[in-house]
C-alpha cells in the first residue's frame, strides 16, 4: 500500500476514534447533566488531557457548554436528540451566559438570570456572572431559590408576565402563611407596587428583603441591592436578569442612571437569541 494511502487510513482511524470518544462524552453528559470535569473523567476513563481536548472541541462546535455560574458541563440545547433533560430555563441560560459575561466585563458588578420554578413557587437562579466579578459577592449556586414577592427578580417577573400566570402565581404565594409572603397578602398595596414596576420598567428589592428564600433582613442579610428587568418575547415573559451590587456602595438612582439602559438592551438580546432557538 502506498505511503499516502497508509497515512489516509491512519488519519481516518484517528478521526473515527475521536468521534467515538466525543459521542461517549456526550452520552455521559446526557446521563449526568450537568457534570464536573472530575465526574466526566471518572465516568469516561479517559485521560484528563484527552478529555479536556474533547471538551474544548465540543464547546467549539457548540455541542457542549460550560456554565458560567457553576463551571459544570452540559449538552447544548442544539442537540435535539439529547434535550429530554433540558427545559426552557436551560435554553434561556444558554442564550444568556455570554450576554451576562459581557455585562459583567462592562459593569464589573455581576448579573444573574432567574426563572420561576413551578414547584415553588419561587425564583430559581439559572445562570450568573458572579464568578467573573472582581467584587466579593456571595457566590449563590445555580438552583438557588429566591423569594418572589420581596425580591427584585420576583417583582419584575410578576409585573411583566401574563395576567393569567400572575393570578396563578400570586394565588399560590398567598396560600402560604409564611411571613415572608406577607407583603403579597395586601392586594391593593402589592398591586400598586407591580404597577409602579411596569411604569418604570424595572424592579428593586423590598426594603425588608435580605436575599434568598429566608428573605427577611431581620433573619438574614446578604448586603445586596438589585435592579431586575424582564426577558420578554412576544409570547411571554421567560425570566429576568438582575444586576446585583453591594447596597452600601451605591444608591439605586445612581445604578439605574448608569446601567438600566444596558441591562434592558441585554434582556432584549437574550430574548432575540432565545426566539431564534425555538
Amino acid at each position: 500500500m502506498p505511503a499516502s494511502s497508509t497515512e489516509n487510513v491512519q488519519t481516518g482511524v484517528k478521526t473515527i476514534r475521536s468521534l467515538e470518544r466525543g459521542l461517549h462524552v456526550l452520552k455521559i453528559l446526557e446521563d449526568l447533566s450537568p457534570a464536573s470535569l472530575k465526574q466526566i473523567h471518572q465516568s469516561s476513563g479517559l485521560p484528563r488531557p484527552t478529555l479536556l481536548r474533547i471538551l474544548r472541541t465540543l464547546e467549539g462546535a457548540r455541542l457542549v457548554r460550560r456554565g458560567t455560574g457553576d463551571g459544570l458541563y452540559r449538552n447544548s440545547f442544539r442537540l435535539q436528540n439529547m434535550v429530554s433533560k433540558l427545559d426552557d430555563g436551560d435554553r434561556l441560560a444558554e442564550c444568556a451566559a455570554p450576554v451576562l459575561n459581557q455585562l459583567c466585563a462592562k459593569f464589573s458588578w455581576p448579573v444573574d438570570l432567574a426563572v420561576v420554578n413551578p414547584d415553588g413557587p419561587y425564583m430559581e437562579l439559572r445562570e450568573t456572572s458572579r464568578p467573573n466579578s472582581p467584587f466579593l459577592i456571595n457566590l449563590d449556586q445555580i438552583g438557588f431559590q429566591v423569594n418572589i414577592p420581596l425580591s427584585a427578580a420576583g417583582r419584575a417577573y410578576l409585573a411583566f408576565c401574563g395576567d393569567e400566570e400572575r393570578v396563578d402565581l400570586l394565588a399560590r404565594v398567598r396560600e402560604s402563611d409564611d411571613p415572608q409572603h406577607k407583603s403579597a397578602w395586601d392586594r391593593p398595596t402589592f398591586g400598586e407596587i407591580l404597577r409602579t414596576v411596569r411604569r418604570q420598567g424595572y424592579a428593586i428589592r423590598d426594603p425588608s428583603f435580605g436575599g434568598g428564600q429566608r428573605a427577611l433582613r431581620s433573619l438574614y442579610d446578604d448586603g445586596l441591592q438589585a435592579i431586575a428587568v424582564p426577558v420578554n418575547t412576544a409570547e411571554k415573559t421567560h425570566g429576568i436578569i438582575a444586576l446585583q451590587w453591594i447596597r452600601k456602595a451605591a444608591k439605586v438612582d445612581q445604578m439605574v442612571k448608569e446601567y438600566l439602559g444596558d441591562l434592558q438592551a441585554a434582556a432584549r438580546e437574550i430574548a432575540a437569541q432565545y426566539h431564534r432557538l425555538v
